[in-house]
């Protein structure tokens, strides 16, 4: 499976300007897998632009990392970026496909990136017109589901990450949508949203692979460039 679409949280960030150690990225760049480590796939990106993506899947559990890269010597390393506070909208009708609404007493705020996939790991704030509220975390299909007395109307919804101290962003929800209990919440810049599972990680480069170096997490192997893929892209 290809990168992209193996991520949940698709990479859309826009990253400032490149330092002076990430401007000669040319050699390296290209798409990898990771080879070593029984049951574990892994796969990197190095982009020409200093970027990087990795996603690393072992049984249930994905990670994922953006960020930058740098040559050290014969060494690239791995830097991710920060995680940043949710940008979002609303869905429009045209890119929601709602095949059922919820029943009475059921609100359901629908988490994601149109046409890509849900984002888990947003809270959201349901708050009826009489002031009521409610919170849930959108879980892996991207749902977020409350509770609400049948008299209640969805009047707004608040959003930021879980288990953040983010500013709230809110909506007012749609009339169709408040009395329909669903309502879709697209994220715009999910690459940003997850926490990396490592600060730093080097490589070590010869004849073209990337060799893991040791590392916190017990990280190893050996990253092979994929032959049949295309350059990356900026």
């Amino acid at each position: 499976m290809h990168f992209l679409s193996k991520l949940v949280l698709a990479s859309s960030c826009l990253f400032g300007s490149l330092s002076a150690n990430a401007a000669d990225t040319t050699g390296p760049t290209g798409h990898y897998y990771l080879s070593g480590m029984t049951e574990v796939g892994s796969e990197l990106v190095l982009k020409k632009s200093g970027e990087f993506d990795w996603m690393l899947a072992y049984g249930a559990t994905d990670m994922v990392a953006h960020g930058t890269w740098k040559r050290d010597g014969k060494r690239i390393v791995l830097t991710p970026h920060v995680p940043r506070p949710g940008k979002f909208r609303l869905f429009t009708e045209a890119e929601l496909t709602i095949k059922k609404d919820p029943r009475q007493g059921i609100w359901v705020a629908i988490v994601g990136v149109p046409s890509t996939g849900p984002v888990a790991g947003i809270e959201v704030q349901f708050e009826s017109a009489s002031g009521r509220k409610a919170s849930a975390v959108s879980g892996p299909n991207g749902d977020a589901i409350a509770q609400m007395p049948a008299s209640e109307t969805w009047k707004r919804a608040g959003l930021r990450r879980a288990d953040s101290k983010d500013e709230w962003t809110w909506f007012d929800v749609p009339a169709e949508r408040a009395s329909k209990r669903i309502a879709g919440f697209v994220v715009l810049n999910p690459g940003e949203l997850q926490a990396a599972p490592f600060k730093s990680l080097s490589l070590s480069s010869k004849e073209g692979r990337l060799s893991i170096d040791d590392n916190p997490m017990g990280l190893r192997g050996t990253y092979a460039k994929a032959p049949d893929k295309e350059p990356a892209t900026d």
